[in-house]
């Protein structure tokens, strides 16, 4: 196991393969964490994607189930985020990357392109998350029940008042299209970008769609694609296809 420390946060990931890094963020909204791609992953890219690139990917601080641990940064909860996955990579001495991630990576992804545009080379957003105006409060809830309980048995430094105001800050204060960015931002991001679009609750379509349709250098796998293993391959062949053109050129050879 490894484990890089930066403060009270303790990150917990792993590598598999060589090559061109590759930053893998797991779903499983905030209990993100590495078990899910041999749990409740489409695919595992960790394992399809070692032959060609370093895949590094971490349990999420404070996923349930999870090695990696930190504060709860109540005014800034997706930037702790950003800082844990920028941090690593820094750790590992990475200064530029493709990233791939899965649910709550898509708005992980966009807040990457926002604070890091000039290390993030290409990104592919599988099954993404986004708001859903007809559910407002869906992550809130879902959150306080699949996340909370369970953290704050664990941690009785971390109160429920504390675990509001975090969830408040993270899905409520901008309620609105993928939480993390502007459709504006997304209109003038110049980087390459994949959507893998599903449409369940917490990963709507639309949203999916419409951040394809906004950012300019967008492309859209098959939908669904889930459904069965032949689709399944289908989707995992487009993501190998956009992740080899848009590797820098001196990282294929």
């Amino acid at each position: 196991m490894s484990f890089y420390q930066r403060g009270e946060v303790r990150i917990h990931y792993e590598e598999a393969g060589s090559g061109y890094p590759l930053l893998i963020i797991p779903g499983g909204g905030l209990n993100s964490k590495l078990a899910y791609f041999t749990g409740n992953a489409p695919f595992n890219p960790m394992e399809l994607f070692k032959s060609e690139y370093r895949c590094i990917s971490m349990d999420l601080r404070n996923a349930n189930g999870g090695q990696s641990s930190g504060p709860l940064e109540i005014e800034r909860p997706w930037d702790a985020h950003a800082d844990d996955q920028l941090g690593l990579m820094d750790h590992l001495g990475i200064k530029q990357f493709l990233v791939l991630g899965f649910c709550i990576g898509g708005p992980m992804i966009w807040n990457l392109l926002r604070r890091a545009p000039d290390r993030i080379v290409a990104a592919v957003l599988a099954q993404p998350s986004g708001f859903r105006p007809e559910r407002p409060d869906l992550f809130y809830s879902n959150n306080i029940k699949g996340w909370a309980p369970t953290l704050m048995a664990s941690r009785p430094d971390i109160t429920r008042e504390q675990i509001d105001a975090f969830l408040s800050k993270m899905y409520r204060a901008n309620p609105d299209f993928v939480f993390t960015v502007t459709r504006d931002f997304v209109r003038k991001c110049q980087t390459p970008i994949l959507v893998l679009p599903d449409d369940v609750p917490a990963h709507p379509y639309a949203v999916a769609m419409e951040s394809a349709r906004l950012s300019p250098n967008a492309q859209v796998s098959l939908y669904p694609w889930k459904d069965s293993p032949e689709t399944i391959a289908l989707a995992v062949r487009h993501t190998r296809d956009f992740l080899r053109a848009h590797r820098p050129a001196a990282a294929a050879r």
